[in-house]
């Protein structure tokens, strides 16, 4: 079967869309279309035009045999800015102060729209080249941090509050909640995480740092290194946390029935089109070495 172009454009902007990191091959394409590579070659230049300049993302390319074609979601300093601004402006109602000062936030945190979102956010922001899991710990973190794990391409791993039979052999250890100083105990099976591996952190609150702090904590158990550290909404107050390197998408201060709440503007990268990708090479490149190859 053939298809027009905008077919084909159409429908490698929803493939590439749907499959944040993953890598297609140009093959993949020709087959799915049954078109040439010079065709798709130039089909690919008009969707990765078309992303970078409306900033919906960046379509590269790979290099080498393993190599193809890949959609890496990104987010404008100026399109955060928006999006957080608004949320801001949800959980900052004085409805949703609770007992205690804490916030009613799950129907914004359980939002799949939100969520995903939040998840292009943390992938546009950190590092990730190297990670080989996205963590998090139940429950409240785990639809942010799935939505990391899915624009990242990487798998995501939950950290129990309690042990879980059905999961084997767990490894637990206990941490100073740093809400109110409780001491609490956290579980990881030994399958979950592989030795040397590298890892980010993804929570949805984050106080004191004492939960981040436990699960660096419970890494280091599993010889596994922190590479980055994501968090949705962290307090003004305390200053100083007990973990330092993380970046908070929005800082919260609440105090009585007041509520200070403004997105966290020096955590946003200012580049969007001019950062380096490792690996990218020309679209024309890569199909111009798979042509002479083939003759």
């Amino acid at each position: 079967m053939k298809f027009k172009r905008t077919e084909r454009i159409g429908a490698i902007v929803k493939i590439l869309s749907d499959n944040p990191n993953k890598i297609f091959t140009l093959s993949y394409f020709t087959n799915q279309f049954n078109a040439a590579k010079s065709t798709i070659s130039e089909d690919l230049i008009v969707v990765k035009n078309v992303f970078e300049k409306l900033q919906l993302g960046k379509v590269i390319t790979i290099s080498g045999a393993a190599g193809g074609v890949k959609y890496i979601p990104k987010t404008s300093k100026a399109e955060n800015e928006e999006f957080l601004m608004d949320l801001c402006e949800k959980i900052g109602d004085k409805s949703r102060i609770l007992s205690g000062g804490f916030l009613y936030l799950i129907d914004l945190i359980y939002d799949p729209t939100i969520a995903a979102k939040i998840g292009k956010i943390f992938a546009s922001n950190i590092d990730y080249i190297d990670a080989d899991y996205v963590v998090t710990m139940e429950t409240k973190g785990i639809p942010m941090a799935l939505m990391t794990a899915k624009a990242m391409n990487l798998p995501l791993v939950i950290i129990r509050k309690d042990i879980k039979v059905s999961e084997g052999p767990t490894l637990s250890m206990t941490y100073v909640n740093g809400n109110n100083s409780k001491v609490e105990s956290m579980s990881l099976p030994r399958k979950a995480i592989k030795p040397n591996s590298k890892v980010i952190l993804i929570d949805d609150f984050m106080r004191g740092g004492g939960t981040i702090k436990g699960m660096v904590d419970l890494m280091n158990e599993f010889g596994a290194q922190v590479i980055g550290t994501g968090v949705f909404i962290s307090t003004i107050e305390p200053q100083e946390k007990m973990v330092k390197d993380y970046i908070s998408l929005i800082e919260l201060d609440v105090n009585g029935e007041s509520v200070k709440v403004e997105p966290n503007l020096k955590t946003f990268k200012d580049e969007y089109q001019n950062e380096e990708v490792q690996g990218e090479c020309q679209i024309d490149d890569i199909i111009e070495d798979i042509l002479e190859e083939e003759e």
